[in-house]
């Protein structure tokens, strides 16, 4: 993905000397978990899963301008559900000091706008692990329409429980119009 800019933020791919960023955020309890993957234990893990990101280019580093480093990531990745239809889905993290300011709303309407109107997707989708009320905050500021209750598979803590929701172009630029 291309790199995007907000007011606060600028949202770019990840490079290697992210890596201390990375890793001080990805070995919080706090955040990690709640996206469905481990804790990191050392830097090492932190460099191999940056690799990942740099080669899959889906996801970008959330770079907070004021503070200069790192804070957290959003990625839009290509998937294809069970009935052989590609979708777009959103993710995104962001280390805990920096909860409760708006951040990963605006971060996720950025790449919300990016995927619509760059992309000219669809629809996008997103979800939530029941118990993840932050998640559920900013996916609800992001106007997306919850669909149903799923069971979604994490990277390293097996099926979820969650809720998915969808944002759909045309109800996206209804929303840029008012």
């Amino acid at each position: 993905m291309k790199t995007l800019k907000t007011k606060r933020l600028i949202l770019r791919p990840f490079t290697y000397d992210d890596v201390d960023d990375f890793f001080e955020y990805c070995q919080m309890e706090t955040v990690g978990p709640n996206a469905g993957w481990i804790v990191h234990k050392n830097k090492e893990f932190s460099r191999k899963i940056i690799s990942s990101f740099i080669e899959k280019e889906d996801v970008l580093a959330i770079f907070h301008l004021q503070d200069q480093k790192v804070i957290g990531s959003v990625g839009l990745h290509k998937k294809i559900n069970k009935q052989g239809v590609v979708q777009y889905e959103i993710g995104y993290v962001l280390s805990t000091p920096y909860e409760g300011r708006g951040l990963t709303t605006e971060a996720v309407k950025r790449v919300i706008e990016h995927g619509f109107i760059d992309l000219d997707l669809k629809e996008i989708i997103v979800c939530h692990f029941l118990e993840n009320d932050k998640s559920r905050r900013v996916i609800e500021k992001c106007n997306f329409t919850y669909l149903r209750n799923i069971r979604y598979e994490t990277l390293n803590f097996g099926i979820k429980e969650s809720k998915l929701y969808s944002l759909k172009k045309e109800n996206y630029t209804k929303m840029e119009e008012n």
